[in-house]
């Protein structure tokens, strides 16, 4: 069995590697090494200036507005998701009560049509979403503020977008809204799996719903919540957060940036500005926020494996 073994997985690995190596890890290369030019990305003439990107890029107050708003995306995003994502499959899978006739451990009734509801969003492109969602913020003829004028709520209009203070709030909502559906049935189905006789060995000894989460569910899906919190922080860094504020925020990233990410300082500076050096520095800065987001949620996440 050992013969050939190592030719064997070679063999498989080679052409997925060369192609990783060729469409990832080799455009970061170059990105780096264009972060030490005053390259513009319209022309090919371009000169190395050594770490002054770097330098503009420390001295720069909207980069650090972009850091901080990425920052806060990365650590919110995932706790509210997460959170109400395993809220609601609990209640789905396990939080109904016992009905006569019926097994003994059940979700609430109806359980069927509220993943089909949750799950809606995620058939609905994140553009789609966010132009929905940015006719419904309208200050003037939005869906909010209409709905608050007929019930007489009148002195109560806010500007929502365009208000500096509310703009990045309506922005993490719609990505709350438009990701919380599928980590609902990605942890269905993990909880779906947990053994039916766990459950009915805790209610025997008199555990609440709150201890069944607690100590049975959450400690099983440990592995599925901390990749489910790195996959979501990667797209709260990224492509999510890039779309929802280049489509429905003023500016894109106004007011005053206000709702302004790094992944989207970077496309301005690189398509808006014509400074895809410094765009490049930036995407450094982000690459390296990104890798360190990843590490710290593994290190702190990990813990014994537990097995059923």
């Amino acid at each position: 069995m050992q013969h050939g073994k190592y030719r064997f997985i070679v063999g498989f690995l080679a052409i997925p590697l060369g192609l990783y190596a060729l469409f990832v890890i080799w455009p970061f290369v170059q990105s780096i090494y264009y972060s030490f030019t005053d390259w513009t990305g319209l022309s090919p003439d371009f000169r190395m200036v050594g770490l002054d990107n770097y330098a503009r890029m420390l001295d720069d107050d909207v980069f650090w507005k972009s850091l901080r708003h990425s920052l806060l995306f990365a650590l919110l995003l995932p706790l509210v998701t997460l959170g109400l994502a395993l809220f609601f499959a609990f209640m789905i899978n396990v939080g109904g009560r016992r009905r006569k006739g019926g097994p003994v451990i059940s979700g609430v009734r109806g359980s069927s049509f509220y993943k089909i509801v949750y799950f809606f969003p995620q058939v609905l492109s994140i553009a789609i979403v966010a132009l929905l969602f940015a006719f419904a913020f309208n200050p003037d003829s939005g869906a909010i503020n209409s709905a608050l004028r007929a019930v007489g709520l009148d002195g109560v209009q806010p500007l929502w977008l365009g208000d500096p203070d509310l703009a990045l709030w309506c922005v993490m909502g719609v990505l709350v809204w438009s990701t919380v559906g599928f980590f609902v049935v990605l942890f269905s189905a993990g909880m779906a799996s947990i053994p039916a006789d766990l459950y009915e060995a805790a209610l025997l000894d008199g555990a609440g719903r709150a201890s069944t989460f607690f100590r049975i569910t959450l400690p099983l899906l440990w592995d599925t919540v901390q990749s489910g919190w790195v996959y979501i922080g990667i797209l709260a860094l990224g492509a999510e957060s890039f779309a929802v504020v280049q489509i429905m925020t003023t500016g894109p990233g106004g007011p005053d940036y206000s709702t302004t990410v790094m992944v989207l300082y970077v496309y301005q500076k690189a398509f808006r500005d014509g400074q895809a050096a410094y765009a490049t520095t930036i995407g450094v800065a982000l690459l390296v926020v990104t890798l360190a987001f990843a590490a710290v949620v593994m290190r702190l996440g990990r813990r014994e494996r537990l097995e059923y």
